[in-house]
């Protein structure tokens, strides 16, 4: 074969390898606003070939001695409301971006939801009725939104250990009003303990793994910090035969980023944007081309782009960092 032949032999190989990639979701979770959604909020979204949105409406809790669940107040940003929720959806409909609606949960002081836990039963009763109510109320905007997927919860690990004959009762409740896709957002450390995977049509992961102790990884360092976790969410995927979601990845702009990505402390300041791009090539370089892997929600994407994370900013979002070309590079390649 001569070289001519053998370079286009590659080549040709290398497009017909892009061109057969499985689609994926390539998913933005988009950040609930005070505002409304116009055209050219949605524009830099279809630009880095995103084809989902994370719609998250909340609900709060004042503390773990108040089990209530309140929402749609007149408090909350209109993004935070059902409402708000709604035209949401429509607008990112709208733009033929596919939805995931994820109501979530803010405790006051900003306690982990993790640890809601209550001490008696009168308490866990309040609890699971408020709760019921909320997500119920979102269940039915789903299936009257026609949202193709809806997210049952996020991070609710020792609601959900104490409390698991509840979580099977409200799955088979969200199924007679929804008809869509069903996941639920567990933490990383969480996800392999969560009882009712069986009974949903994800496993959803906050994907935010450890990867490594350095001040600025190398995609070498990410690469092999990933190789364990992948293990482990590879052979879970099998042995429940469902697909893994990765309902919330990212890193900050930060030194350390791969160290403890889950760590939003505002006193982590240094930015580091080569942190950052390398954590997430190897993230992406990782799991977005196995076939157990359906793909993932981006943590995080606010309305007004242009005036939103850039080179001098220290949080999660990719927004006008370097770390954006790369998810577009990415999402234009597994695109559907």
């Amino acid at each position: 074969m001569s070289s001519y032949t053998s370079l286009l032999f590659v080549i040709l190989l290398s497009v017909f390898s892009c061109q057969t990639q499985t689609p994926k979701i390539n998913g933005v979770s988009f950040v609930s606003s005070r505002d409304t959604v116009k055209g050219n909020h949605i524009t830099p979204l279809v630009d880095i070939h995103a084809n989902y949105a994370a719609v998250m409406p909340f609900g709060f809790i004042r503390d773990l001695n108040h089990p209530t669940v309140q929402y749609n107040t007149d408090r909350q940003w209109f993004g935070e409301t059902r409402s708000g929720a709604k035209h949401y959806i429509e607008a990112l409909q709208g733009q033929h971006i596919k939805i995931m609606l994820k109501p979530q949960i803010w405790i006051g002081h900003g306690v982990f939801t993790g640890h809601i836990h209550m001490q008696n039963e009168e308490d866990w009763t309040l609890l699971e009725t408020s709760y019921s109510k909320f997500i119920l109320e979102y269940a039915q905007l789903a299936e009257d939104a026609q949202v193709d997927m809806f997210c049952i919860g996020t991070e609710l690990e020792q609601f959900i250990k104490h409390r698991p004959d509840y979580w099977i009762s409200l799955i088979e409740n969200i199924k007679k009003v929804y008809s869509g896709k069903l996941t639920y957002a567990a933490n990383w450390d969480e996800f392999k303990n969560t009882p009712f995977w069986d009974h949903l049509d994800y496993i959803g992961i906050n994907a935010y793994f450890p990867l490594s102790t350095n001040k600025t990884p190398s995609l070498e360092d990410a690469l092999a910090g990933w190789k364990p976790h992948k293990a482990v969410i590879s052979e879970f995927s099998k042995t429940h035969k469902k697909p893994i979601l990765f309902t919330e990845f990212g890193y900050r702009s930060v030194d350390y980023s791969g160290k403890s990505p889950w760590d939003s402390d505002r006193k982590m300041t240094q930015v580091n944007l080569e942190a950052q791009v390398n954590c997430t090539k190897a993230l992406f370089e990782t799991v977005w081309d196995e076939d157990w892997f359906a793909g993932g929600f981006v943590w995080k994407w606010f309305i007004n782009h242009d005036k939103s994370g850039g080179e001098h900013d220290s949080r999660f979002t990719p927004q006008n960092k370097p770390v954006e070309q790369v998810i577009k590079t990415y999402y234009n390649q597994f695109s559907r």
